[in-house]
């Protein structure tokens, strides 16, 4: 909204070209979005449903009570001001649609006690993963790029759309499953948009960077960006709530379309292995117990069976980290970790 208005007012006074100023519009939007959750969270909390503990999670008592839930405030939030601050794009009104989807059907297990069962929560988070792969290629062929090896490559929608809707549904139930402990999942998640953002906007959004880095220029890679950046701004404004001891929690309707806008930007940045890059902590500490899982499940191999997860569980109970050490320690690995990854996708390339 804010490019059109720009675009308009600038005739009668020059400044408002910085309404077309991408730089301009992801600071005000993840300034606007950061203040607004701030503000908002403690003035609607109360109205939330309150946590009930999950069953073998440890230290589940100490949320029992609390708000939870709090995504379907900064979800929202994160929609109305992508809206305002992003040029009009049917493909990025329909994601909008599915982030809010994610969040009414991670507000309704939140919501419901004992929550959804596992097969209503795998096929919701399928058609949401599968719609979201959908807008993303458009039914067309996608210019995708991988690691160590330097030429694009042009994939068919009919192999971009599996493959797609296969890492949304697993970025979904990753993110999810890192939200244990105070800070955690929105630190971790917070992280990888960052920098997520800075490949968006500054990478494959940017024509003479992405060409001496060899890799393809989106044209609309700088839009996703913003998205990504807003979303940073909302989970700022959620975490100074959430600090240990947390005041809210964000339960399934904040983890869950925080997830999907994961994968869907990982695909919008033209490169599936980024996930591993950006949020290599998120699927360790997630997507390795279902992992795990289906092992067990399906092939009746016990691998890992020494070790519970989601992992934040396995070292506070056998390590004895505490909270504060499990945030402070992963996020650290996270931080350090995906520069490095980073260094050698591009540069080895």
């Amino acid at each position: 909204m804010l490019p059109w208005l720009g675009s308009y007012l600038v005739e009668f006074y020059g400044p408002f070209r910085l309404f077309s100023s991408y730089l301009f519009l992801a600071t005000v939007g993840t300034a606007l979005a950061g203040a607004a959750t701030w503000y908002s969270l403690p003035r609607l909390w109360n109205r939330l449903p309150r946590d009930v503990g999950r069953a073998h999670a440890v230290a589940a008592e100490q949320s029992v009570g609390k708000p939870v839930g709090a995504g379907l405030i900064f979800m929202t939030i994160l929609v109305i001001v992508g809206v305002l601050v992003l040029p009009f794009d049917w493909c990025r009104l329909e994601i909008f649609a599915l982030v809010l989807a994610a969040m009414l059907v991670g507000f309704v297990d939140d919501r419901k006690r004992g929550g959804l069962s596992e097969l209503q929560l795998g096929l919701a988070d399928f058609v949401i993963a599968f719609l979201g792969a959908l807008a993303i290629s458009r039914l067309a062929p996608v210019t995708i790029w991988l690691p160590l090896y330097k030429q694009p490559l042009v994939v068919s929608p009919w192999v971009f759309i599996p493959l797609g809707t296969a890492l949304i549904w697993l970025a979904i139930n990753a993110t999810n499953c890192t939200d244990g402990v105070d800070g955690l999942s929105g630190s971790l998640t917070a992280l990888a948009f960052v920098f997520l953002g800075v490949i968006l906007y500054a990478v494959v959004g940017h024509v003479d960077i992405s060409e001496y880095l060899l890799v393809p220029h989106y044209a609309d890679g700088a839009d996703w960006g913003i998205i990504a950046f807003v979303l940073v701004g909302c989970l700022a404004g959620y975490l100074w709530h959430n600090a240990h001891p947390s005041a809210v929690l964000m339960g399934d309707a904040g983890s869950r379309p925080m997830g999907f806008l994961l994968g869907v930007l990982v695909l919008a940045a033209g490169n599936p292995f980024l996930i591993v890059v950006v949020a290599f902590m998120v699927l360790v500490d997630g997507a390795t117990g279902l992992l795990k899982l289906a092992l067990l499940r399906f092939f009746k191999i016990g691998i890992f069976r020494n070790v519970r997860y989601p992992l934040h569980d396995h070292v506070r109970k056998q390590l004895g980290w505490s909270n504060t050490q499990v945030l402070l320690r992963f996020v650290l690995l996270q931080a350090v970790i995906t520069p490095i990854l980073l260094v050698l996708l591009f540069k080895v390339r």
